[in-house]
């Protein structure tokens, strides 16, 4: 049984990592909330204008000459995985990077034995995974947390739509976790490049398409090469908020977790401290009563 001493140390240690960890958690929750009205806004938005371009792609003959609407042979893959900076939340980031590896091996294991899977990361955790790779590698964007808007965002999909355009990749896939609540995020796959056909189930996996004749002004032309780019930075940028209010969730869930499990190893340390002090206690008394045993003998 360990001293009194130690015990003593491992309650002081166990209370002050509870301390660290409720103040994660309630720091996570402030954040959190504003994650989520961030996310909840944009939503409706993005949903409807892919599915509005899903449309207009799918029935114009102008889109058929847009660079980000042309289907090629998969044969050059690059996949976005987007996780965060930091850890201590739970297998958010796990997560990530046990998806993106099953689909380099499931998915695309010619592409892959041909060197033609390359990872971009955003979020350090995923490119301090990928970087030991130099095969799969290709850069990260680790930067753009700081500074967590359309801007930041239209940034790194204006570069992944140049890679496309220049057929350096054929197929573009976003890896990240969608938000649905602060106990629940769902790894998506999502392809970002070219842009998709509209699908039963309706972007986002959110209700069923629609299919509508629209009215354009001025002239499709101009409204279709307006459109697709924005569309795709806006998909984009959703995936990155849908990560980030994941990731505040995850955090919050796992530091809750983590005091609970903290507060029940006090019990346990308390109960060996008093079954300890109790122990020398006892101790005591009998080598008392022995001694005054021995002077009346």
């Amino acid at each position: 049984m360990a001293s009194l001493k130690e015990v003593r140390i491992r309650i002081a240690s166990v209370i002050s990592t509870q301390q660290i960890t409720k103040a994660m958690k309630m720091v996570s929750a402030a954040k959190l909330r504003r994650a989520q009205d961030a996310i909840v806004r944009l939503r409706p938005y993005a949903s409807k204008l892919t599915e509005i371009m899903q449309n207009v792609s799918q029935s114009s003959e102008v889109s058929a000459g847009n660079p980000f609407t042309a289907v090629r042979p998969a044969n050059k893959i690059l996949i976005v995985a987007i996780a965060s900076n930091r850890g201590l939340c739970g297998a958010f980031n796990s997560n990530i990077i046990r998806i993106v590896n099953r689909m380099v091996r499931e998915q695309y294991p010619q592409q892959n034995a041909a060197g033609n899977v390359k990872v971009f990361c955003i979020g350090k955790k995923v490119s301090d995974y990928f970087a030991k790779n130099k095969k799969l590698y290709l850069d990260n964007r680790n930067d753009v947390y700081n500074h967590l808007d359309f801007e930041h965002a239209s940034e790194i999909a204006s570069f992944l739509m140049e890679e496309f355009k220049k057929e350096t990749f054929d197929k573009v896939v976003i890896v990240y976790n969608r938000f649905k609540n602060a106990a629940v995020q769902y790894v998506t796959e999502e392809t970002l490049l070219p842009l998709q056909p509209p699908t039963e189930e309706g972007p986002f996996g959110k209700g069923k398409v629609t299919k509508a004749d629209y009215i354009f002004e001025p002239n499709i032309e101009e409204i279709v090469t307006e459109l697709i780019p924005k569309t795709i930075r806006t998909q984009l940028y959703k995936a990155l908020l849908d990560s980030n209010a994941s990731e505040h969730g995850a955090r919050m869930t796992a530091m809750n977790k983590a005091t609970e499990n903290a507060g029940d190893m006090l019990k346990e340390l308390r109960l060996s401290y008093n079954k300890a002090r109790q122990a020398v206690i006892t101790r005591e008394i009998l080598e008392i009563v022995g001694g005054a045993e021995a002077l009346k003998g």
